[in-house]
């Protein structure tokens, strides 16, 4: 028979495993492009996630702002370190 402690321990990696999938599946979630059966796992979570319920937010505020930036408003030096950023961080 299993502690109440041990259960406790495994309700948060289950909690903790969600967590990541939320922020693999933000962009999707943000774009409408999820199944009906994960949205609904996402939003399950979210209703009871102050972290992850911030951390959409911070995304949705993310593409709000990022959104409305053209390509011809950024300055080459923008352009050049968003760049080499992007190169860094598929390789890691």
């Amino acid at each position: 028979m299993t502690s109440i402690w041990q259960r406790i321990r495994d309700r948060g990696r289950r909690r903790d495993r969600m967590c990541i999938e939320i922020v693999e599946l933000v962009t999707d979630y943000l774009e409408g492009s999820l199944s009906e059966t994960d949205r609904s796992r996402v939003e399950e979570h979210l209703s009871g996630c102050d972290g992850c319920t911030n951390y959409v937010e911070q995304m949705r505020t993310t593409i709000a702002i990022v959104g409305r930036v053209q390509v011809e408003d950024l300055s080459e030096a923008a352009k050049a370190e968003l760049l080499a950023a992007f190169r860094g961080w598929a390789r890691n």
